[in-house]
């Protein structure tokens, strides 16, 4: 079970399934799905809060099943295929699916195996059942922060660029660092192949022959941060990610992963339209 969100809720959920209420004067039009499993056990389940405190969502008309409005407390519904949301965001409600925030070390490759013996992401991850996807590549030297999940349709939409989910960088590059470097990458900088922009550029902090610059685009390409830094003589020596979308890497120790919370999760969702 998904632990509860302090944003949502604040007590972890109970396992009582009995006592429900379904006043009649509250009644919806949604069609209770037979066999289904009801409402605020899925909200509980998925880590929005106890049962009871989803009793008090749903009666406040926060809850919605596949956009409509649900105040029943039975209502039954179906996890597996319908979108159940509150307050407006999405919530995990399929269960067996993880969402998983990693940092990523250097000298680690992006993969779940490596024909070489090359340290891998699974290498971190301990036995897991579940078969996850990443969401965007690291370079094998590049370090920081990626998403896994075994939520295709959510990963497929992350990782493509018509999605514009934008990612954070922090580079350590040759200085100094001219004030025009940011309006440059932000213009589109000429590779082999083809243009690449930035979305945002800020210089960090510089000492000597040293600069920490950070930069946030939505490219996708293979060492494209890497290639724009050099073509603008700036070659990058440290290249960190920080942010994938509403997600940030925080103080999560390298090479240790942990769960997305239902909030974040919702947020990801939000980012991609779904």
């Amino acid at each position: 079970m998904r632990t509860p969100d302090r944003n949502f809720a604040g007590i972890e959920a109970d396992d009582d399934d009995d006592g429900y209420r379904d006043d009649e004067q509250d009644r919806d039009s949604l069609i209770d799905v037979p066999g289904g499993v009801r409402l605020q056990k899925v909200l509980a389940e998925a880590g929005v809060g106890s049962r009871r405190h989803c009793e008090e969502l749903i009666g406040a008309g926060r809850v919605e099943v596949d956009g409509e409005t649900v105040r029943r407390f039975g209502a039954r519904v179906d996890p597996d295929h319908q979108v159940i949301r509150v307050d407006g965001k999405r919530i995990p409600a399929k269960p067996g699916l993880v969402y998983l925030a990693f940092n990523k070390p250097p000298k680690v490759l992006t993969a779940m195996s490596d024909p070489r013996g090359r340290r891998t992401v699974a290498d971190f991850l301990g036995d897991r059942e579940e078969r996850l996807f990443h969401i965007g590549r690291l370079d094998y030297d590049t370090e920081g922060l990626m998403l896994l999940t075994n939520d295709g349709e959510l990963a497929h939409r992350l990782a493509h660029p018509s999605f514009e989910v934008a990612k954070t960088y922090l580079a350590d590059v040759n200085g100094p660092v001219p004030r025009d470097l940011g309006r440059r990458l932000m213009t589109g900088v000429e590779l082999d192949d083809g243009v690449a922009t930035a979305d945002r550029f800020r210089l960090i902090d510089r000492s000597g022959q040293r600069a920490l610059v950070e930069i946030i685009l939505h490219e996708g390409r293979k060492h494209v941060v890497r290639r724009m830094l050099a073509a603008t003589g700036h070659p990058v020596s440290r290249l960190v990610r920080t942010d994938v979308g509403p997600i940030r890497l925080g103080n999560l120790k390298p090479g240790t992963s942990r769960e997305l919370t239902t909030s974040e999760i919702g947020e990801l969702y939000a980012a991609v339209g779904l």
